[in-house]
């Protein structure tokens, strides 16, 4: 064994390498259908806007992506080109909204456009300390309506 690495089998293994083993064995349970390289960057990003908060008392404005990038990895989300209107993704056979609920929100209901091509609904919730937390619903549970947008909330009521 060496700082640099272990001897394994006839070659150097590096302790760069073993990390990342471990990285990824780690994520795998909480993440089995993401791209690790896609975790990875949604991580980065989770840090710099907790540093960023820290060093300034302000939030980047960045929410929306988090929220999408979680659903990609959380749930396997394929997601849509950017512009696509209708839904951000698909999981499966069901086309995917996504929305994100912000610490900075006063309230946690989102809206989203009934005329949107939907069949599932994703609320991704991020906490003060950005944790992460989601729920699927399906568009049948939000309530029927002559209005632009339809409600629901993070306590599972709709409108």
């Amino acid at each position: 064994m060496s700082e640099d690495g272990i001897w394994d089998d006839g070659e150097w293994i590096s302790w760069s390498e073993i990390n990342g083993y471990l990285y990824e064995s780690q994520l795998k349970p909480e993440f089995p259908e993401a791209d690790i390289k896609i975790v990875s960057v949604f991580e980065e990003l989770v840090v710099t806007a907790t540093d960023y908060k820290e060093l300034t008392g302000r939030y980047l404005q960045i929410w929306g992506e988090l929220g999408e990038l979680y659903a990609e990895i959380k749930y396997g989300l394929n997601r849509h080109r950017p512009g696509s209107v209708g839904s951000d993704g698909k999981l499966g056979n069901d086309f995917v909204e996504v929305k994100t609920i912000s610490p900075e929100k006063n309230n946690e209901i989102v809206q989203v456009k009934r005329s949107g091509n939907f069949n599932k609904l994703l609320v991704v919730k991020i906490s003060e300390k950005f944790d992460f937390e989601s729920r699927l619903i399906d568009r049948k549970k939000l309530k029927k309506g002559t209005g632009k947008y339809a409600k629901a909330s993070w306590n599972g009521s709709t409108d």
